[in-house]
């Protein structure tokens, strides 16, 4: 009993840690500070702090310089704290970022700014290395920058080959030469060992001579970027949940501190000229200039490490879950757990980019493409904590509660700032994230479980379901085919399916009424497939199952049902043979009829067809004596609605007839049935045709069409249906209006 406890404490503990992998996958991952907190401190205390603070501060001023870095740590903590939040409710799955986004969006989302976060991380590699070389010049003047660049490169690439587990250990003693860079420039603030210390006043407004402002946070930005490598690593972590919100707060607040210090203490021991000339002024101004120096070869490498660490896990993740291309290479991994393949990638992609900065750009050119996708993906993570806060679900209770206005200032500071930044730019890489959306869109990617976007829909729904209770209805105005199919079986509805796909696109919708006698559901077996097929010409579609063993009676229950759901159906389809019961026929034609649903009785020629799907016939009765175009009077708006519907998607052509007895009649009807197409807009050339004859005798002068539609009276001969199905000898669909439809509006 002790044992069945202790079992399901341990089960418990690891759900809620955020993670239930195994205990022997679990020893292979990462902790709180070896996962998140360490990475993520040396990747922002990396690169740009060493390398570019000072000339932040120098082009921009003290002022400048520390609302610059205010700003970029208000976008940086507001999506540290979205993030968190998320992290709190729900076990963050491989991937970071692109698992947050497409747990709440979609994979179609999640993937649109998971791949260029991915790209963007393996740019950061050839980021982090131009900056190991850039201070390994300034100990080695010598040496060829290229040559050092590439092997940098090289080594790093080994590094996380042998071992990831060894690059994290690598990364703590990295960690204490930081820390002893950063006393040593401390100690530099004082007169001692022969430092002159604070000697300067600070310029606080800067002149700007080499960059504007918002160039200038461009350059600074991918200081900020470093959180992204501890939640990229949300897959290989212990305990998720706890790690990311604790590791990356704990990291941003800390840096922050740091960075606002070290901008002032740039200013009290340098000009803003030094500070512009030399990017390694923090060796001179230090105490111990070789723990700088140290320092700075430390963290680049460091954070060029975790970048190659953190990409291919990214890229990993999308593989999974089906949105790269040769998904199954690159969802591989090693028996220790290693993306192998996705490391490759990311590797070349990393090299690619540093031979072009080596080409020409540089650093800073590398700086500006990153910080772009980066704005991008923060703002999406901020995006994805506002749409659930706003649905407030039951499921969105989070440990780490922040307002709403947290992520919405994260959403619009990096909107404004990007677009600010560089706006063509800006506008490119919205471009490129909307293509990749619109490309896995067609895709038709398996949805995530935890995807809320039906939510979101949903709440919209019911949102404009009171809104449109609240106000007159106009069902003329927004009147579309939605179509109540009843069927005793599967392939009722498969014989039918052609029309009725043409009958509703684009914008109406099918529901398909299985009913079956108890104990014969087999009947119905692949129905509900059957009307998925439907949504794949974007025509919502569902299926709905009724055990009763009166066909009639099963039909009259739905319909008094859904008489009052928002979306309910407005046409009864129903089929009609030669063979057909017309008396139970006749029963669900009276019924519905007080249920204000249209009538829509289709006959499918047994031999053709729709034979072409060109043509169609629209009869009418003669319109006198006033011959004034009162459809609704006439029952003739559903008639035309639909003609008009089967044609736009037939791409076919519609002749309205009538049969008259005399030539004076058949003018007046010539006359009505052109004003009739103009006041209706009928597309395609639509013809008329007044035939003098009897209307039998019309139904086989009038031209031959692939589908002839008639009018369905109040108190319908059902009979006679069958009869004029016969004299034309094509398929036909007799149709009576609900009230709701209007040609004419």
């Amino acid at each position: 009993m002790a044992n069945k406890l202790l079992g399901r404490f341990t089960t418990w503990r690891s759900k809620d840690n955020g993670n239930s992998d195994p205990p022997e996958q679990q020893n292979a991952k990462f902790g709180l500070f070896a996962g998140v907190f360490t990475p993520t401190v040396l990747t922002i205390l990396g690169a740009i702090m060493y390398l570019r603070t000072g000339w932040v501060v120098g082009n921009a001023g003290l002022l400048g310089a520390l609302a610059i870095i205010l700003l970029a740590h208000v976008i940086t903590v507001c999506t540290g704290l979205a993030v968190s939040s998320i992290a709190t409710n729900t076990r963050v799955g491989a991937g970071g970022a692109f698992a947050i986004i497409s747990q709440s969006l979609g994979l179609e989302v999640g993937g649109s700014v998971g791949i260029p976060l991915f790209l963007a991380q393996s740019i950061s590699i050839a980021l982090y290395v131009l900056a190991f070389a850039e201070a390994w010049l300034r100990a080695f003047p010598s040496h060829n920058a290229i040559l050092v660049a590439i092997l940098t490169y090289v080594v790093v690439f080994l590094i996380v080959y042998i071992s990831t587990q060894f690059t994290s250990r690598t990364q703590f003693f990295i960690l204490a030469i930081v820390a002893f860079s950063l006393f040593s420039i401390f100690l530099g603030s004082f007169p001692i060992l022969g430092q002159e210390g604070f000697n300067q006043t600070p310029t606080l407004i800067g002149q700007y001579p080499e960059a504007t402002f918002w160039e200038t946070f461009a350059v600074f930005f991918p200081a900020v970027t470093g959180i992204m490598v501890g939640i990229s690593m949300s897959g290989s972590l212990k305990s998720p949940r706890r790690d990311i919100p604790i590791g990356t707060m704990t990291a941003i607040f800390l840096t922050m501190g740091i960075y606002l210090w070290l901008a002032y203490w740039l200013s009290r021991v340098a000009t803003p000229a030094e500070l512009l000339v030399d990017s390694t002024i923090m060796v001179n101004k230090a105490a111990f200039g070789w723990a700088v120096l140290a320092g700075m070869l430390g963290a680049t490498l460091s954070s060029a490490l975790g970048s190659l660490v953190a990409a291919p896990r990214v890229m990993q993740a999308l593989a999974l879950h089906r949105v790269l291309p040769f998904s199954n290479f690159f969802a591989h991994e090693t028996d220790s757990g290693e993306p192998r393949h996705a490391m490759y990638f990311a590797a070349v992609v990393g090299f690619i980019a540093l031979l072009a900065a080596l080409a020409g750009g540089g650093l800073d050119s590398i700086a500006g493409i990153i910080t772009m996708f980066f704005l991008i993906t923060y703002a999406m993570l901020n995006v994805v904590v506002l749409f659930e806060q706003t649905l407030d679900t039951v499921s969105f209770r989070p440990t780490l509660k922040i307002p709403r206005l947290v992520p919405l200032i994260g959403v619009v500071s990096c909107t404004f700032v990007m677009f600010l930044i560089a706006p063509a730019f800006s506008l490119v890489a919205v471009v490129v994230v909307l293509a990749i959306y619109m490309y896995l869109s067609r895709r038709h990617l398996n949805p995530v479980e935890s995807d809320v976007r039906s939510g979101l829909f949903a709440s919209v729904a019911e949102w404009a379901v009171v809104k449109t209770r609240q106000i007159q209805a106009a069902p003329e105005r927004t009147w579309k085919p939605v179509a109540l199919v009843p069927v005793t079986t599967t392939a009722e509805l498969a014989g039918s399916y052609l029309f009725l796909r043409a009958m509703t696109s684009p914008k109406g919708m099918v529901h398909a009424l299985g009913i079956y006698a108890p104990g014969q559901r087999e009947k119905l077996e692949g129905l509900e497939m059957l009307t998925e097929s439907f949504l794949d010409d974007d025509i919502y579609a569902r299926a709905i199952f009724l055990e009763e063993e009166d066909f009639i009676n099963g039909v009259r229950i739905t319909t008094q049902v859904l008489r009052r759901s928002f979306f309910r159906p407005n046409i009864l389809f129903l089929h009609l043979r030669h063979d057909s019961d017309l008396e139970e026929l006749q029963q669900l034609v009276d019924k519905t009829a007080a249920y204000e649903m249209g009538i829509a009785l289709l006959f499918r020629h047994p031999v053709i067809a729709l034979g072409r799907e060109q043509l169609i016939n629209v009869w009418m009765s003669p319109q006198g004596p006033d011959w004034q175009p009162d459809l609704r009077q006439s029952n003739l708006d559903l008639a035309i609605l639909l003609a008009y519907h089967l044609a736009q998607n037939w791409d076919g052509r519609i002749n309205l007839c009538m049969a008259v007895t005399d030539a004076e009649m058949a003018t007046k009807a010539k006359e009505f049935m052109t004003e009739l197409i103009t006041l209706t807009r009928l597309s395609g050339k639509p013809q008329v045709y007044a035939l003098q004859t009897s209307f039998e005798e019309a139904l086989a002068q009038a031209p031959r069409a692939d589908l002839s539609i008639f009018g369905l009276p109040l108190q319908p001969d059902l009979a006679f249906t069958q009869k004029i199905t016969r004299l034309v000898d094509a398929s036909c669909v007799f149709v009576r209006d609900s009230g709701d439809e209007s040609a004419l509006a």
